[in-house]
């Protein structure tokens, strides 16, 4: 929930951080046991299941490209799968320590911001990389992380601001914001709203519902009462059951412009008719034909392929950071990361780039789902976001693509 506070991870006898000297030396001794373990926390169960498939298949796809071209530091990448659910019910605990009984070195998940941030102090904790391609949080940017954690997706404080800015010049100026109550819905509402304020226009009503509320009947009615001339949910699945009752009160996709984020870009929804609700969620400037076409080709894929690159990108990654520094524990890994990522030789390809790194190269990894620079606190310092917009039959196309360096949180 919205309300988790941004604590401490806990005692880190081992005084790492993603700058750390001594875990870049190949000098040191070992701390892992020779095999790279990929352990998998995203979802196969609750509001965000519809994300699984293309993040498992990214996931599978990059191990299968790594072990092709030789592995990692002369061994076969290993992967583990466990399910993050959505967060209500909780059960990303329990489906954590399976992956680390597994002697997971990389966790890769959640997909949800508030499933993350209630495991993320017994995965670093435990030193292991915790990796999010989906995470877009912007208070990750802070957590006090044991250097551990890195994401692929933009922060939401970029999200935040093209959506708006699209909001305006859609030429909208009394908005109102629905949001989840949780680590992800109460900060993009904010940043949604701080932004259309800053433009001049007004939010009407911004409020939050509880995420595992049965109905919405509160908030639709506040929603509905200041009369706004667009709407913002920032939202899982429970979309399904909000549309509905904005339509019952006069304010459905027919009647106002609709809006959606990323929690809700889904291809699902049933009993009711989306045609013209625009939605904003990351997406390649420029999208590499050839691996969306092997994505759609893995099993359970069908048209939503949201954070399928970034996924893979996060096994690469990983990967590329365990042969620079020489060994696989989660410690090295992690004081590698963000370098493999910028200000080095630029490279593609999992198999170019360790050939690189062999000869002795500092490298710059660019992926599938675009430039992979990080900040220092392992989130990038640039993303691209798609505008999609929904035709008849609920499915949705990009219709817009708006790049944009992420303003850096304080």
């Amino acid at each position: 929930m919205g309300s988790l506070a941004l604590a401490g991870c806990g005692s880190d006898d081992s005084g790492d951080d993603k700058t750390a000297s001594d875990d870049k030396s190949s000098t040191g001794a070992k701390k892992g046991d020779g095999t790279l373990t990929i352990g998998t926390l995203l979802p196969q169960t609750g509001d965000l299941a519809f994300l699984g498939p293309p993040e498992f298949a990214g996931v599978q796809l990059a191990v299968d490209d790594i072990n092709a071209a030789g592995g990692v530091n002369g061994k076969k990448v290993v992967q583990s799968k466990a399910d993050s659910g959505d967060g209500t019910p909780d059960i990303a605990g329990a489906e954590v320590d399976k992956l680390l009984a597994a002697k997971s070195d990389v966790i890769v998940g959640a997909a949800a911001s508030g499933v993350s941030v209630s495991v993320i102090d017994k995965i670093t904790g435990s030193n292991v990389v915790q990796f999010s391609p989906a995470n877009t949080a912007a208070g990750f940017d802070t957590y006090d992380d044991n250097g551990l954690y890195f994401r692929t997706a933009p922060s939401d404080i970029l999200q935040g601001e093209i959506l708006a800015n699209r909001i305006i010049e859609d030429d909208h100026s009394n908005v109102a914001i629905m949001g989840r109550q949780d680590f992800y819905g109460e900060g993009l509402s904010k940043r949604i709203e701080e932004v259309l304020k800053e433009k001049g226009a007004t939010v009407s009503e911004s409020t939050l519902y509880s995420a595992d509320a049965q109905n919405f009947t509160a908030e639709v009615n506040k929603i509905a009462a200041s009369k706004p001339d667009a709407i913002v949910l920032v939202s899982f699945n429970e979309t399904s059951k909000i549309i509905p009752q904005l339509i019952a009160k006069g304010y459905g996709p027919q009647d106002v412009q609709i809006y959606f984020v990323d929690g809700n870009l889904s291809d699902s929804y049933k009993g009711f008719d989306l045609t013209g609700v625009l939605a904003t969620s990351p997406a390649p400037a420029s999208p590499n034909a050839e691996f969306i076409a092997r994505l759609k080709k893995q099993p359970g894929v069908k048209d939503t392929l949201t954070y399928g690159a970034e996924s893979y990108d996060a096994v690469v990654i990983s990967a590329l950071a365990a042969i620079a520094g020489k060994d696989d524990s989660g410690t090295t890994i992690g004081a590698n990361i963000v370098d493999v990522t910028r200000e080095g030789t630029k490279c593609t390809e999992f198999k170019e780039c360790a050939e690189l790194l062999a000869d002795g190269e500092d490298i710059d990894y660019d992926g599938k789902s675009g430039a992979a620079d990080m900040t220092d606190s392992g989130s990038l310092v640039a993303g691209s976001y798609g505008i999609y917009e929904y035709k008849k039959g609920n499915k949705y196309d990009e219709i817009d693509n708006v790049s944009g360096v992420v303003p850096q949180s304080n």
